[in-house]
Formats: C-alpha cells, sequence, structure tokens
C-alpha cells in the first residue's frame, strides 16, 4: 500500500469514528498537537489547537446531530482532500476538508465549507463595538 493510500485509509478510519460517536478512537488518529481551522463567522468558527480545544468542538457540533457523509477522497503526499456531505439538524450543503498527515497521523485539517449555515445553527459570534 502506497503512502497515499496509508493517509486516505487513516482519514476514512476518522470519519467511521465520527460518524460511531467513537472519540477516543477519533482521538487516537490525530497528532497530540493537531491544528483545526473552521472557517467563518458562527460560533464554532476559529482555529483550534491541541485535542483538548478540538474535543470541545466536536462536542459543540455533535449538539447539533452534525453528519458527514464523504463522496471523494482526493490524496497527494501527505494532504488528503475529503470532498462530501455535511448536515446538521436536517439541513444539508457540501463541503471539502483538507487534512495533513504526519507521522501517521493527522496533524492539521481546514475545513471549507456553507459558513452561512453554521451560523443559522451555531449562531453568530457576537462582535464587540471598538
Amino acid at each position: 500500500m502506497s503512502e497515499e493510500e496509508q493517509n486516505v485509509e487513516l482519514i476514512k478510519r476518522g470519519y467511521d469514528a465520527f460518524a460511531a460517536g467513537d472519540v477516543e478512537r477519533l482521538m487516537s488518529l490525530l497528532d497530540d498537537n493537531v491544528e483545526w481551522v473552521q472557517p467563518g463567522e458562527s460560533t464554532i468558527s476559529g482555529t483550534y489547537h491541541g485535542k483538548g480545544e478540538l474535543g470541545g468542538l466536536l462536542a459543540r457540533m455533535a449538539e447539533k446531530s452534525a453528519t458527514v457523509t464523504p463522496t471523494r477522497f482526493v490524496a497527494d503526499g501527505d494532504t488528503v482532500i475529503v470532498i462530501g456531505d455535511v448536515s446538521l439538524d436536517g439541513e444539508t450543503s457540501q463541503g471539502v476538508n483538507v487534512y495533513t498527515i504526519r507521522d501517521g497521523k493527522t496533524a492539521q485539517v481546514r475545513v471549507y465549507g456553507d459558513t452561512a449555515m453554521l451560523e443559522r445553527h451555531y449562531g453568530k459570534k457576537q462582535v464587540s463595538a471598538g
């Protein structure tokens, strides 16, 4: 199995663990210093560092019955791109996640998706007047 195929299998195991609600198994696939970048202006948007912060994000996502159904995996070296359907409380849109793999673990995740849908379901960050 090539390095790219191994990386795709790693990411597939992560999606399976997320779908099963197996947080322990999911966390075992992540680098201790994982960085997760969630775009937009929703209350869950931001950059999360480490498993502790990411665990908090995943818990918030679970509150809205978040599901992700991958439809395509594309690998190039240490990068795996996943195209899929994202559902929150019955509303569905498409998204793309870009994973960087280091030493057999997910080291970075960048999410590209429907930020307006996230704002509708999680609320928009409040901006303080300056």
